[in-house]
């Protein structure tokens, strides 16, 4: 299996609310939109909104009527410049997120924060000065 993640698929409970937040308040380009899924791009990958039932039914059948608290995943922006983390956090709360924590200096060397989209989804705005940001906006994290 070549290793790469062509597609993050999030189940959300309103799609109408989640392409405002992400193409209207984080500026993500609608790559469609469509029937019940968006899909936005970004450098190297898809993100995919469905309806969270629809994608429970999909994948896994057995937890329809199941939610937790956390879900378990964050998803990253990493970002070549520190003051950027919170002018991005901000961005997200203007959107319709929720500042979950702050943004800090971190354990690991860097500076980050994580908001919430409407539905949930834990997003960790990140800098370190050790990463390198390709033109393309991949990430050399070694």
């Amino acid at each position: 299996m070549e290793p790469r993640i062509s597609l993050i698929a999030l189940g959300v409970d309103d799609l109408e609310r989640s392409y405002r937040f992400y193409h209207d308040g984080l500026g993500f380009p609608a790559n469609y939109a469509g029937g019940d899924i968006l899909l936005f791009r970004s450098s190297d990958s898809r993100l995919a909104l469905y309806p969270r039932s629809s994608l429970t039914k999909d994948s896994a059948p057995r937890l329809v009527g199941k939610h937790s608290e956390f879900p378990g995943a964050t998803l990253n922006y990493n970002t070549g410049d520190k003051a950027l983390v919170d002018l991005l956090l901000h961005r997200a709360e203007l959107a319709g997120g929720e500042i979950v924590k702050p943004a800090e200096d971190t354990f690991w060397g860097g500076y980050s924060g994580y908001f919430s989209d409407p539905d949930g989804y834990l997003w960790e705005v990140a800098w370190a000065d050790f990463w390198q940001i390709n033109e393309d906006g991949t990430v050399e994290i070694d």
